[in-house]
């Protein structure tokens, strides 16, 4: 197991449902919540507003044992929100522009850190300020890339997440996004090769929502899983973010992509039965750190 920290890039917002419920959210906080239950401590480097939804976010985090050494606060723009509505079943996200985390600032980063691996998304880069304050990170980083690709309109540029590609060891993107990214009438896997050589990649994940998701490896090799039971699906907010949880934890405990993948499997499968993207109760995470021993 290597024993450096993985450092979390990105947004934590609050995600507002249609009946007015605030859950915690934005996908790196999501996934440093779920590393920190399964024991990995992130480093989770973000920004909040001077608000009453900071402390919550403080509050939380504080109570959940992670460390918030780099969380910044910023006087002038607010913590994150995004407005979730559903259309036969499917998050849908509204996502507003201006917000604290879009201003991580670089010369508040600890860049005497030194991370196993640095994990973000695309949605941290759609403000200057933070996708700066990510380059300078990354620029000092000796270890490995995983890129969470999260295309939300209008907030990316083809331009922009190809550099990020490029910069990246793993990667992790739905079909849709694959399409997007690199339209291609070649069949799924056909496509993921090509993709996986463009950017020199380790591996490459796509998501395949209920029919599960296939990796594939530098030397070619294809590993596909797919939900084994008939769901009690409550929604799907944050079910990529479970699965990127467990891709994380497999890549620093050392698990062969096969075992990685199923275990990422099992636990998505689980988030979907609970509402919102992260749950609050120890007890849910402590089936699969028994089982994974």
């Amino acid at each position: 197991m290597n024993n450096q920290q993985i450092g979390i890039f990105g947004e934590v917002l609050f995600d507002q449902f249609p009946d007015g419920q605030q859950i915690l959210g934005g996908a790196p906080f999501n996934v440093a919540w779920h590393t920190q239950a399964f024991g990995l401590e992130p480093c989770f480097i973000s920004r909040v507003g001077n608000d009453v939804a900071a402390e919550k976010i403080r509050q939380a985090m504080q109570a959940w044992g992670m460390a918030m050494d780099t969380l910044q606060t910023d006087v002038n723009y607010p913590t994150g929100i995004v407005q979730i509505t559903f259309n036969d079943g499917e998050p849908s996200y509204d996502i507003l522009p201006n917000q604290a985390y879009d201003f991580i600032a670089d010369e508040q980063l600890n860049l005497n850190a030194q991370y196993a691996v640095i994990y973000h998304g695309t949605l941290a880069m759609r403000h200057a300020t933070s996708a700066h304050a990510l380059e300078v990170l990354k620029a000092r980083h000796q270890g490995k890339v995983f890129v969470d690709v999260n295309l939300r309109e209008p907030w990316w540029h083809t331009e922009r997440v190809a550099q990020v590609l490029e910069q990246a060891h793993w990667v992790k993107l739905n079909q849709q996004e694959l399409e997007q990214l690199q339209p291609s009438p070649a069949d799924l896997k056909a496509a993921m090769a090509v993709f996986l050589a463009r950017y020199h990649l380790e591996v490459l994940i796509v998501t395949r929502g209920e029919l599960g998701a296939i990796a594939m490896n530098q030397f070619g090799e294809t590993i596909e899983v797919a939900p084994t039971v008939q769901l009690a699906v409550v929604d799907t907010v944050g079910a990529g973010d479970a699965f990127s949880a467990v891709l994380l934890l497999g890549l620093q405990r050392g698990w062969s992509l096969q075992v990685t993948m199923e275990r990422a499997r099992d636990f998505a499968s689980a988030l979907v039965t609970q509402r919102g993207a992260i749950v609050q109760d120890v007890g849910f995470y402590q089936r699969f750190i028994e089982a994974w021993r």
